[in-house]
C-alpha cells in the first residue's frame, strides 16, 4: 500500500513538472516572436503565422476597448483549450494597425466559439500587425 502511496505522488509530481516544463517551453518559443517583432510588425498577420512552426494558436479572444465597443484593436491567441484560456495560460496579444468592426469578430465568435479555426486564419491573415506581446 505505501509503495502504491508512492507511485501515486512520483507521478503527481512527474506530471507537473511536465506541464509546467511544456508551458516554460511555449513561452520560450513564442517570446522570440515578441523579440524578434521588427520582422513582423507593418506585415500580415499571415506572415507571424506562417513562421510559427512548433505551435499555432487554439482560441482567440477580442480585447474589447471601454470607451468604443464597437471596434476591436487588439486580439488574445491563446495555446490551450477555451476552457483552459481563463486560468494562468500563455498569450499572444496583437496590436492591429486598423481597428476592426466588432460585428465581424462577433459573427466568428458565434460560429466557432473562439477556437482558431481555418476560417480565422484567413480573416484574421490579411489583418497587419502593429505590435506583437507575448505574456503569462
Amino acid at each position: 500500500m505505501k509503495n502504491i502511496f508512492k507511485l501515486i505522488i512520483l507521478f503527481a509530481l512527474f506530471s507537473s513538472y511536465t506541464k509546467i516544463n511544456a508551458q516554460l517551453d511555449t513561452l520560450k518559443y513564442l517570446k522570440q516572436f515578441e523579440v524578434n517583432k521588427t520582422q513582423y510588425i507593418n506585415k500580415p498577420f499571415s506572415f507571424l503565422l506562417d513562421k510559427m512552426t512548433q505551435i499555432q494558436p487554439k482560441t482567440v479572444w477580442p480585447v474589447l476597448i471601454t470607451n468604443k465597443k464597437s471596434v476591436i484593436r487588439e486580439s488574445e491567441f491563446n495555446f490551450c483549450d477555451k476552457e483552459k484560456s481563463f486560468n494562468n495560460v500563455i498569450k499572444l496579444y496583437i496590436t492591429w494597425q486598423e481597428e476592426i468592426p466588432r460585428s465581424d469578430i462577433k459573427y466568428y465568435e458565434q460560429k466557432n466559439g473562439f477556437y482558431f479555426t481555418e476560417e480565422e486564419r484567413v480573416f484574421y491573415g490579411n489583418k497587419i500587425v502593429k505590435d506583437i506581446l507575448v505574456y503569462r
